[in-house]
Protein backbone atom coordinates (compact mmCIF):
# COMPACT_ATOMS: atom_id res chain seq x y z
CA UNK A 1 0.00 0.00 0.00
CA UNK A 2 1.07 3.65 -0.13
CA UNK A 3 0.08 6.96 1.82
CA UNK A 4 1.02 9.47 -0.29
CA UNK A 5 0.08 12.25 2.14
CA UNK A 6 2.31 10.57 5.30
CA UNK A 7 5.01 9.69 2.44
CA UNK A 8 4.93 6.10 3.71
CA UNK A 9 4.59 2.48 1.93
CA UNK A 10 3.61 -0.70 3.39
CA UNK A 11 5.54 -3.42 2.45
CA UNK A 12 5.37 -7.25 2.82
CA UNK A 13 9.07 -9.15 1.81
CA UNK A 14 9.34 -12.80 -0.37
CA UNK A 15 9.34 -14.42 3.13
CA UNK A 16 5.96 -12.91 4.29
CA UNK A 17 7.23 -10.20 6.62
CA UNK A 18 5.36 -7.08 6.72
CA UNK A 19 6.77 -3.84 7.51
CA UNK A 20 6.44 0.11 6.75
CA UNK A 21 8.64 2.26 5.22
CA UNK A 22 9.11 6.38 4.49
CA UNK A 23 10.39 7.62 1.92
CA UNK A 24 11.63 11.01 0.16
CA UNK A 25 11.18 10.34 -3.50
CA UNK A 26 8.77 7.30 -4.61
CA UNK A 27 8.71 5.47 -8.27
CA UNK A 28 5.73 3.73 -8.85
CA UNK A 29 6.40 0.95 -11.42
CA UNK A 30 4.80 -2.03 -10.03
CA UNK A 31 3.63 -2.84 -13.54
CA UNK A 32 0.75 -4.88 -14.61
CA UNK A 33 -1.08 -8.35 -13.81
CA UNK A 34 -3.02 -10.53 -16.03
CA UNK A 35 -6.76 -8.98 -17.61
CA UNK A 36 -9.14 -11.65 -17.17
CA UNK A 37 -12.40 -11.55 -19.42
CA UNK A 38 -16.30 -12.27 -17.07
CA UNK A 39 -15.46 -15.96 -18.71
CA UNK A 40 -16.86 -19.20 -16.99
CA UNK A 41 -13.93 -21.47 -15.87
CA UNK A 42 -11.18 -19.12 -17.33
CA UNK A 43 -9.54 -18.63 -14.20
CA UNK A 44 -9.48 -22.39 -12.68
CA UNK A 45 -8.40 -23.62 -16.04
CA UNK A 46 -6.47 -21.26 -18.12
CA UNK A 47 -2.66 -20.81 -17.78
CA UNK A 48 -0.71 -17.27 -18.58
CA UNK A 49 2.49 -16.78 -20.36
CA UNK A 50 3.48 -13.72 -18.45
CA UNK A 51 6.57 -14.48 -16.45
CA UNK A 52 8.85 -16.95 -16.12
CA UNK A 53 7.23 -18.72 -13.43
CA UNK A 54 4.38 -19.02 -15.98
CA UNK A 55 6.59 -20.08 -19.13
CA UNK A 56 8.33 -22.60 -16.62
CA UNK A 57 5.47 -24.47 -16.28
CA UNK A 58 4.31 -24.20 -19.59
CA UNK A 59 6.78 -25.82 -21.29
CA UNK A 60 7.13 -28.52 -18.69
CA UNK A 61 3.30 -28.85 -19.20
CA UNK A 62 3.29 -28.84 -22.66
CA UNK A 63 5.74 -31.55 -22.91
CA UNK A 64 3.63 -33.56 -20.32
CA UNK A 65 0.76 -33.05 -22.32
CA UNK A 66 2.11 -34.73 -25.51
CA UNK A 67 4.05 -37.84 -23.08
CA UNK A 68 0.37 -38.55 -21.63
CA UNK A 69 -1.31 -38.36 -25.20
CA UNK A 70 1.17 -40.89 -26.21
CA UNK A 71 -0.06 -43.43 -23.42
CA UNK A 72 -3.36 -42.81 -23.48
CA UNK A 73 -6.25 -45.35 -24.36
CA UNK A 74 -8.98 -43.66 -25.24
CA UNK A 75 -8.48 -41.56 -28.65
CA UNK A 76 -10.62 -38.71 -27.70
CA UNK A 77 -8.35 -38.08 -24.89
CA UNK A 78 -5.14 -38.97 -26.71
CA UNK A 79 -6.95 -36.18 -29.45
CA UNK A 80 -7.65 -33.62 -26.16
CA UNK A 81 -4.15 -33.73 -24.99
CA UNK A 82 -2.56 -32.90 -28.42
CA UNK A 83 -4.54 -29.85 -28.83
CA UNK A 84 -3.40 -26.54 -27.95
CA UNK A 85 -5.98 -23.61 -27.42
CA UNK A 86 -4.37 -20.30 -27.29
CA UNK A 87 -6.69 -17.07 -26.52
CA UNK A 88 -5.60 -13.79 -27.82
CA UNK A 89 -3.45 -12.83 -31.27
CA UNK A 90 -1.76 -10.10 -30.25
CA UNK A 91 2.22 -9.70 -29.42
CA UNK A 92 2.49 -12.79 -27.06
CA UNK A 93 -0.10 -15.29 -28.63
CA UNK A 94 1.12 -15.14 -31.68
CA UNK A 95 4.89 -15.70 -30.59
CA UNK A 96 3.50 -18.61 -28.15
CA UNK A 97 1.78 -20.55 -30.78
CA UNK A 98 4.46 -19.99 -33.55
CA UNK A 99 6.81 -20.87 -31.23
CA UNK A 100 4.42 -24.15 -29.90
CA UNK A 101 3.78 -25.48 -32.53
CA UNK A 102 7.41 -26.32 -33.90
CA UNK A 103 7.87 -27.18 -30.07
CA UNK A 104 5.12 -29.73 -29.85
CA UNK A 105 5.96 -31.02 -33.55
CA UNK A 106 9.83 -32.01 -32.48
CA UNK A 107 8.37 -33.61 -29.21
CA UNK A 108 5.78 -35.70 -31.46
CA UNK A 109 8.57 -37.03 -33.61
CA UNK A 110 10.52 -38.13 -30.68
CA UNK A 111 7.94 -40.21 -29.23
CA UNK A 112 7.53 -43.88 -30.85
CA UNK A 113 4.00 -44.06 -29.45
CA UNK A 114 2.86 -40.53 -31.92
CA UNK A 115 4.59 -41.17 -34.87
CA UNK A 116 1.43 -42.13 -36.71
CA UNK A 117 -0.74 -40.19 -34.77
CA UNK A 118 -1.90 -37.12 -36.62
CA UNK A 119 0.55 -33.53 -35.96
CA UNK A 120 -0.46 -32.05 -32.52
CA UNK A 121 -3.58 -28.87 -32.79
CA UNK A 122 -2.96 -26.02 -32.39
CA UNK A 123 -5.59 -23.11 -32.48
CA UNK A 124 -5.15 -19.21 -31.99
CA UNK A 125 -8.27 -17.64 -31.03
CA UNK A 126 -8.76 -13.58 -30.97
CA UNK A 127 -11.92 -11.67 -30.89
CA UNK A 128 -10.47 -8.73 -33.20
CA UNK A 129 -10.75 -9.45 -37.24
CA UNK A 130 -6.82 -10.01 -37.64
CA UNK A 131 -3.59 -11.42 -36.01
CA UNK A 132 -1.72 -8.71 -34.42
CA UNK A 133 -4.59 -5.97 -34.57
CA UNK A 134 -2.41 -3.47 -33.32
CA UNK A 135 -0.11 -3.21 -35.35
CA UNK A 136 0.79 -2.34 -39.73
CA UNK A 137 -1.59 -4.89 -42.00
CA UNK A 138 1.94 -5.94 -43.66
CA UNK A 139 3.36 -7.50 -40.48
CA UNK A 140 -0.52 -8.82 -39.75
CA UNK A 141 -0.94 -10.83 -42.94
CA UNK A 142 3.18 -12.00 -42.64
CA UNK A 143 1.85 -13.60 -39.54
CA UNK A 144 -0.84 -14.92 -40.53
CA UNK A 145 0.59 -16.44 -43.50
CA UNK A 146 3.38 -18.37 -41.00
CA UNK A 147 0.89 -19.63 -38.51
CA UNK A 148 -0.93 -21.05 -41.01
CA UNK A 149 1.52 -22.68 -43.09
CA UNK A 150 2.58 -24.66 -39.78
CA UNK A 151 -0.95 -25.87 -39.42
CA UNK A 152 -1.75 -23.35 -36.48
CA UNK A 153 -5.75 -23.27 -36.63
CA UNK A 154 -6.59 -19.10 -36.81
CA UNK A 155 -9.57 -17.94 -36.04
CA UNK A 156 -10.79 -14.31 -36.21
CA UNK A 157 -13.86 -12.94 -34.56
CA UNK A 158 -14.02 -16.08 -32.32
CA UNK A 159 -13.33 -16.41 -28.54
CA UNK A 160 -14.29 -18.36 -25.27
CA UNK A 161 -17.38 -18.70 -24.22
CA UNK A 162 -16.75 -21.25 -21.48
CA UNK A 163 -13.84 -23.62 -20.44
CA UNK A 164 -13.92 -26.58 -18.47
CA UNK A 165 -11.61 -29.35 -17.31
CA UNK A 166 -12.32 -31.33 -20.27
CA UNK A 167 -12.30 -28.27 -23.34
CA UNK A 168 -12.90 -25.00 -24.41
CA UNK A 169 -16.62 -23.87 -25.78
CA UNK A 170 -16.27 -20.80 -28.68
CA UNK A 171 -18.94 -18.42 -28.95
CA UNK A 172 -19.81 -20.16 -32.48
CA UNK A 173 -21.06 -22.96 -30.27
CA UNK A 174 -18.21 -25.43 -31.17
CA UNK A 175 -16.78 -27.42 -28.18
CA UNK A 176 -13.15 -28.22 -28.75
CA UNK A 177 -11.58 -31.03 -26.83
CA UNK A 178 -8.34 -30.03 -25.05
CA UNK A 179 -6.20 -30.18 -21.41
CA UNK A 180 -4.22 -26.93 -22.74
CA UNK A 181 -6.39 -23.38 -22.72
CA UNK A 182 -3.44 -20.81 -22.86
CA UNK A 183 -4.86 -17.37 -21.91
CA UNK A 184 -2.84 -14.39 -23.71
CA UNK A 185 -5.62 -11.58 -23.75
CA UNK A 186 -3.51 -9.19 -22.32
CA UNK A 187 -2.33 -7.13 -19.23
CA UNK A 188 -4.28 -4.29 -16.81
CA UNK A 189 -2.15 -2.27 -14.09
CA UNK A 190 -1.35 -3.45 -11.21
CA UNK A 191 -4.47 -2.92 -8.50
CA UNK A 192 -2.36 -1.06 -6.39
CA UNK A 193 -2.82 2.06 -8.62
CA UNK A 194 -6.64 1.67 -8.00
CA UNK A 195 -6.02 1.35 -3.95
CA UNK A 196 -3.88 4.56 -3.96
CA UNK A 197 -6.97 6.72 -5.50
CA UNK A 198 -5.89 9.18 -7.55
CA UNK A 199 -7.34 10.06 -11.34
CA UNK A 200 -6.20 7.37 -14.03
CA UNK A 201 -7.23 6.77 -17.74
CA UNK A 202 -7.89 3.02 -18.07
CA UNK A 203 -7.22 1.98 -14.91
CA UNK A 204 -3.54 3.73 -15.33
CA UNK A 205 -2.05 6.55 -12.92
CA UNK A 206 -2.41 9.79 -14.92
CA UNK A 207 0.95 11.41 -15.04
CA UNK A 208 2.72 14.47 -16.47
CA UNK A 209 5.43 14.18 -19.39
CA UNK A 210 7.71 14.10 -17.45
CA UNK A 211 6.58 11.35 -15.31
CA UNK A 212 5.56 13.27 -12.34
CA UNK A 213 2.12 12.59 -10.65
CA UNK A 214 -0.06 15.80 -10.13
CA UNK A 215 0.16 17.36 -7.01
CA UNK A 216 2.83 14.39 -5.57
CA UNK A 217 6.10 16.16 -6.72
CA UNK A 218 7.93 13.62 -5.19
CA UNK A 219 6.55 10.83 -6.69
CA UNK A 220 6.93 9.64 -10.50
CA UNK A 221 5.32 6.86 -11.85
CA UNK A 222 6.37 4.85 -15.12
CA UNK A 223 5.65 1.20 -17.06
CA UNK A 224 2.75 -0.05 -17.65
CA UNK A 225 1.04 1.12 -14.42
CA UNK A 226 1.14 5.03 -15.71
CA UNK A 227 -1.03 6.95 -18.39
CA UNK A 228 2.03 8.16 -20.25
CA UNK A 229 1.05 11.12 -22.56
CA UNK A 230 2.64 10.63 -26.07
CA UNK A 231 3.92 13.35 -27.21
CA UNK A 232 4.44 12.29 -30.91
CA UNK A 233 0.83 11.31 -31.17
CA UNK A 234 -1.11 14.21 -28.82
CA UNK A 235 -4.20 12.72 -27.30
CA UNK A 236 -2.83 9.74 -27.04
CA UNK A 237 -0.80 7.83 -24.57
CA UNK A 238 1.98 5.30 -24.78
CA UNK A 239 1.18 1.38 -25.40
CA UNK A 240 1.97 -0.94 -22.36
CA UNK A 241 4.73 -2.49 -23.59
CA UNK A 242 8.55 -3.25 -21.95
CA UNK A 243 9.90 -1.13 -24.77
CA UNK A 244 8.80 2.00 -23.50
CA UNK A 245 8.31 1.09 -19.92
CA UNK A 246 12.05 0.29 -20.37
CA UNK A 247 12.55 3.75 -21.91
CA UNK A 248 10.43 5.65 -19.17
CA UNK A 249 12.70 3.72 -16.17
CA UNK A 250 15.58 5.81 -17.05
CA UNK A 251 13.73 9.07 -17.19
CA UNK A 252 12.33 8.18 -13.95
CA UNK A 253 15.84 7.79 -12.57
CA UNK A 254 16.99 11.06 -14.36
CA UNK A 255 14.31 13.15 -13.52
CA UNK A 256 14.29 12.00 -9.32
CA UNK A 257 18.04 13.17 -9.70
CA UNK A 258 17.13 16.35 -10.92
CA UNK A 259 14.37 16.83 -8.33
CA UNK A 260 17.21 16.63 -5.64
CA UNK A 261 19.22 19.26 -7.77
CA UNK A 262 21.29 17.18 -9.86
CA UNK A 263 20.18 17.95 -13.49
CA UNK A 264 17.14 19.42 -15.21
CA UNK A 265 13.88 17.43 -15.64
CA UNK A 266 13.41 15.63 -19.28
CA UNK A 267 10.47 14.89 -20.84
CA UNK A 268 9.08 11.46 -21.85
CA UNK A 269 9.55 11.25 -25.76
CA UNK A 270 9.96 8.79 -27.56
CA UNK A 271 9.34 8.22 -31.80
CA UNK A 272 7.97 4.69 -32.86
CA UNK A 273 10.82 2.85 -34.90
CA UNK A 274 8.62 0.10 -36.01
CA UNK A 275 7.82 -3.14 -34.32
CA UNK A 276 9.50 -6.80 -34.22
CA UNK A 277 7.50 -10.33 -33.48
CA UNK A 278 9.37 -13.43 -33.60
CA UNK A 279 7.90 -16.03 -34.89
CA UNK A 280 10.58 -18.93 -34.45
CA UNK A 281 12.78 -20.90 -36.40
CA UNK A 282 14.36 -18.35 -39.11
CA UNK A 283 10.83 -16.83 -39.58
CA UNK A 284 9.73 -13.26 -38.22
CA UNK A 285 7.93 -10.04 -39.11
CA UNK A 286 9.60 -7.03 -38.02
CA UNK A 287 9.45 -3.31 -39.93
CA UNK A 288 12.60 -1.43 -38.82
CA UNK A 289 12.51 2.20 -40.11
CA UNK A 290 8.82 1.12 -41.23
CA UNK A 291 10.32 -0.39 -43.70
CA UNK A 292 8.47 -4.32 -44.02
CA UNK A 293 10.54 -7.24 -43.39
CA UNK A 294 9.98 -10.65 -43.19
CA UNK A 295 11.33 -14.27 -43.10
CA UNK A 296 15.62 -14.81 -42.01
CA UNK A 297 16.19 -11.36 -42.90
CA UNK A 298 13.14 -9.84 -40.47
CA UNK A 299 14.23 -12.60 -37.60
CA UNK A 300 18.08 -11.29 -37.91
CA UNK A 301 16.48 -7.83 -37.30
CA UNK A 302 14.24 -9.50 -34.85
CA UNK A 303 16.76 -10.91 -32.88
CA UNK A 304 19.74 -8.39 -33.41
CA UNK A 305 17.16 -5.54 -31.52
CA UNK A 306 16.45 -8.36 -28.41
CA UNK A 307 19.86 -9.13 -28.24
CA UNK A 308 20.53 -4.85 -27.45
CA UNK A 309 17.77 -4.39 -25.54
CA UNK A 310 19.17 -6.63 -22.91
CA UNK A 311 21.18 -5.33 -20.19
CA UNK A 312 23.97 -7.82 -19.76
CA UNK A 313 24.51 -11.37 -20.79
CA UNK A 314 24.44 -10.88 -24.86
CA UNK A 315 27.38 -13.43 -25.16
CA UNK A 316 25.79 -16.12 -23.34
CA UNK A 317 22.18 -15.38 -24.66
CA UNK A 318 24.18 -15.23 -28.58
CA UNK A 319 25.49 -18.26 -27.98
CA UNK A 320 22.41 -19.80 -26.73
CA UNK A 321 20.68 -19.04 -29.89
CA UNK A 322 23.22 -20.23 -31.99
CA UNK A 323 23.14 -23.55 -30.01
CA UNK A 324 19.71 -23.88 -30.47
CA UNK A 325 19.72 -23.46 -33.83
CA UNK A 326 22.56 -26.39 -34.63
CA UNK A 327 20.95 -28.64 -31.93
CA UNK A 328 18.05 -30.53 -31.71
CA UNK A 329 15.27 -29.32 -29.08
CA UNK A 330 15.94 -30.61 -25.77
CA UNK A 331 12.27 -33.01 -25.38
CA UNK A 332 13.10 -32.36 -20.92
CA UNK A 333 10.23 -32.45 -18.66
CA UNK A 334 12.23 -30.91 -14.91
CA UNK A 335 8.76 -30.65 -13.03
CA UNK A 336 9.90 -27.21 -11.16
CA UNK A 337 6.48 -25.40 -11.04
CA UNK A 338 3.28 -27.10 -9.79
CA UNK A 339 -0.01 -26.46 -11.46
CA UNK A 340 -1.03 -24.32 -8.39
CA UNK A 341 2.08 -21.80 -8.21
CA UNK A 342 0.82 -20.40 -11.50
CA UNK A 343 -2.79 -19.69 -11.25
CA UNK A 344 -4.06 -17.35 -13.78
CA UNK A 345 -4.23 -14.47 -11.18
CA UNK A 346 -5.41 -10.77 -11.50
CA UNK A 347 -4.49 -9.52 -8.69
CA UNK A 348 -0.97 -9.62 -8.34
CA UNK A 349 2.61 -9.73 -10.60
CA UNK A 350 3.74 -13.00 -12.34
CA UNK A 351 5.35 -14.51 -8.83
CA UNK A 352 5.57 -18.45 -8.22
CA UNK A 353 3.23 -18.93 -5.08
CA UNK A 354 4.90 -20.94 -2.56
CA UNK A 355 2.99 -22.23 -0.61
CA UNK A 356 -1.30 -23.97 -1.50
CA UNK A 357 -3.85 -21.11 -0.90
CA UNK A 358 -6.91 -22.36 0.74
CA UNK A 359 -5.47 -25.99 0.83
CA UNK A 360 -6.51 -28.79 -1.09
Amino acid sequence: GVDLDARRISRRDPDGRSGEMDYDRLILSVGSVNKLLPIPGVAEHARGFRGMPEALFLRDHITRQIEMSGTAKDPRERTARRTFVVVGAGYTGTEVAAHGVLFTDSLARKNSTLRDAPRPRWMLLDIAPRVLPELDKRLSRTADRVLRKRGVEVRTRTTVKEATADGVLLDDGDFIDTRSLIWCVGVRPDPLVEQIGLPTERGRLRVDQYLAVPGYPDVVACGDAAAVPDLTRPGQFTPMTAQHAQRQGKIAGHNVLASLGRGTAKPYKHHDLGFTVDLGGVQAAADPLHIPLSGPVANAVTRGYHLMAMPGNRVRVAADWLLDAVLPRQAVQLGLIPPWAVPLDTESPEVAQTARVGGG
